[in-house]
């Protein structure tokens, strides 16, 4: 290999300006000085040679003997290589990456050190502004309370937690950091892939969006809004994903409250309009008959209207009693074994005159065989007349309903199906899952009429619920029907009877045993109608329209039974059944309440008062029968 003349060598570092290129002595005094280090350090040549390089260093660094510390390493180590400030002549710093390497001959002496600076403060300026920048939007993340901010390694673990994150879940970083975050997430929806799906989707599309109930570290659920994106790195590799999650169930609430807000308004404009058609009716009837005798073709249609038109009444307030119940837990099942197909048939009973108004085809298919449930027939039969009565409301003039009754025998112990299906106008996909909340109607509720008060279908699967029973609801969509799809268990091989309960008392016996009747209520019209009804039946009537009044004739008329309102002004008749226990008579009376107030707890508090019946208006004329026959036992 050829020499290179050494004044190339110097002609190459007297033209670079880019690196200062300059020879120390061993006790580290300047040698050399190339055009590169005058402009870079601002010294001149004639100005700096010979002085000692630790001019170049900041106090702190000659405070700790750095520069005597950099020949040390260079001479032991024969190369040192650092980065940090230095000072320009003029007191300005520069960052400055440098290295020292160490001369020697060929017998090893120390001759000299070569010693290479570049100015790398631009650079370092770029860096300390990222390194800012990344601090602060550090902070800015960490900082954020209202928003879960994290970051998820490829496969979903947790790599990073901000305090948005620990306020919104309860986890801190310590407990959830390398964790999966599958465990926000229900069971369900784990065992769903739910999870793992949302990384899928952010991966091919390159962002998944969402909105659904997650889980707190306590198991408490919230609603989130969730963001989730892929991160690559310049080569394209997936790198891991940002999840961004909100919790918007303070929103949801709101939005679910003007929701309910909304439901009960149109629930209320409902309940008016189903109140007024009986209503209506009622009235005319009753003023017709006042110009009607009993005799007349007339009188017949007009009493079979009010008899219809208060009953339909009777069936508004009892579900909405009902329902009541249902939402509180306190809704009676009397089980016994049952047909399946005689709850069928009741409920068939009672929808046929809407179908048969309506034109409409009823088709009803059983099996010929028993389909034996365990279960109150009365509260099945008003659950599956729900269910009718819905498919007829929803179905056209001259549609078709569909009833079929089956068994499957295969599980253990049996499920008996139930299924209603019609041609009407089917459900909407937004209503479906929706369908059996309270107050739930259509969206051409107004314009039908017998629109019913949204509570029917909420009762119904309430009452199959409580026979741990399922009711579904299916439909392709608006204009293609509805099927309505009842699964009961089956009712074991052999099951006890109910014994019989004991037959009423007839028209003649009733007579025969004539009762005194002390009928106490404030509202004249309420207790004139119930006193003609006992009077029908040959009982010996006497009528008051206030506690005081009964309290003043007791005692004188020894009736056998006392009918009393509990809600009258002045005395209520928990006053006054309490007066009346106090007192010594003979007989002592059987104490009816006859009340609007139907819940579980008024009937407690009327028996804590002395009252033997509890009964709700409207009284039926069955249930006076009961009361008349109790009193002659």
């Amino acid at each position: 290999m050829s020499r290179v003349d050494p004044k190339l060598f110097q002609l190459m570092a007297d033209r670079v300006q880019d690196y200062a290129i300059f020879l120390l002595d061993p006790r580290g005094n300047i040698m050399s000085w190339n055009p590169g280090a005058e402009r870079i350090k601002q010294y001149r040549a004639e100005e700096i040679v010979g002085k000692h390089f630790s001019i170049f260093y900041t106090p702190p660094d000659i405070e700790r003997d750095w520069p005597r510390q950099e020949l040390e390493r260079a001479t032991l180590e024969g190369r040192f290589e650092d980065e940090g400030w230095r000072v320009r002549k003029d007191g300005s710093r520069f960052w400055a990456n440098v290295v020292i390497t160490a001369l020697r001959d060929e017998g090893g002496k120390l001759l000299a050190f070569s010693k290479i600076t570049r100015d790398l403060t631009e650079r370092r300026r770029h860096e300390e502004e990222l390194r800012q920048s990344e601090e602060r939007f550090r902070l800015l993340v960490e900082g954020v309370q209202d928003y879960a901010i994290y970051m998820l390694s490829p496969e979903g673990l947790i790599t990073s937690w901000n305090l948005g994150a620990s306020r919104i879940t309860g986890y801190e970083a310590e407990d959830i950091i390398g964790k999966h975050f599958s465990r926000f997430f229900a069971a369900a929806d784990v065992d769903a892939g739910k999870p793992w799906a949302e990384l899928a989707i952010a991966r091919e599309a390159g962002r998944f969006e969402d909105e659904g109930w997650r889980l707190r570290k306590d198991g408490s659920r919230f609603w989130a809004r969730v963001v989730v994106t892929p991160l690559h790195d310049r080569e394209g590799r997936l790198r891991g994903f940002a999840k961004v999650t909100q919790d918007l169930s303070t929103r949801r609430h709101a939005e679910a409250l003007e929701v309910a807000a909304r439901r009960v308004n149109e629930f209320i404009a409902i309940l008016a309009h189903e109140l007024r058609n009986p209503l209506a009716p009622i009235r005319n009837a009753a003023r017709l008959l006042a110009d009607t005798a009993p005799g007349d073709p007339d009188f017949e249609p007009l009493r079979l209207a009010i008899e219809r038109q208060s009953a339909q009444l009777s069936r508004i307030v009892d579900d909405l009693l009902d329902i009541g119940r249902i939402t509180r837990g306190t809704l009676e099942i009397r089980r016994s074994r049952t047909d399946l197909r005689e709850v069928v048939a009741r409920a068939v009973e009672a929808t046929q005159p809407l179908m048969h108004e309506a034109r409409q085809e009823l088709q009803v298919r059983v099996p010929d065989r028993e389909v034996p449930i365990d279960g109150d027939a009365l509260r099945l039969a008003q659950a599956l007349t729900n269910v009718l009565n819905n498919a007829a409301r929803y179905s056209d003039p001259g549609g078709r309903v569909t009833v079929t009754v089956s068994a499957d025998s295969s599980a253990e112990p049996g499920e008996a199906l139930v299924t209603v299906s019609d041609t009407g106008r089917g459900i909407d996909a937004e209503l479906l899952g929706d369908i059996f909340g309270m107050f739930v109607q259509g969206r051409d509720a107004m314009s039908r009429a017998g629109g019913g008060l949204g509570v029917g279908l909420a009762l119904a699967r309430g009452i199959v619920e409580l026979h741990h029973g399922t009711l579904e609801a299916r439909s392709e969509g608006r204009g293609k029907g509805s099927e309505f799809v009842l699964r009961l268990p089956m009712a074991a091989a052999a099951r006890e009877q109910r014994p019989a309960a004991p037959a009423p008392l007839d028209e003649q016996t009733l007579a025969a045993e004539r009762r005194r009747v002390l009928v106490v209520d404030d509202n004249t019209d309420a207790a004139a109608m119930l006193g003609a009804l006992l009077r029908a039946l040959g009982q010996d009537v006497h009528i008051v329209n206030s506690g005081e009044e009964a309290l003043a004739i007791v005692q004188g008329l020894r009736p056998h039974i006392v009918l009393l309102d509990i809600g009258m002004p002045g005395m209520n008749g928990l006053e006054v059944a309490r007066r009346l226990r106090a007192r010594t008579l003979s007989p002592q009376p059987l104490v009816v309440a006859v009340t609007g107030w139907g819940q579980p707890e008024d009937a407690a508090r009327s028996r804590a008062a002395g009252f033997d019946v509890h009964l709700v208006k409207p009284v039926e004329e069955s249930a006076l029968r009961r009361v008349l026959s109790r009193s002659l036992h």
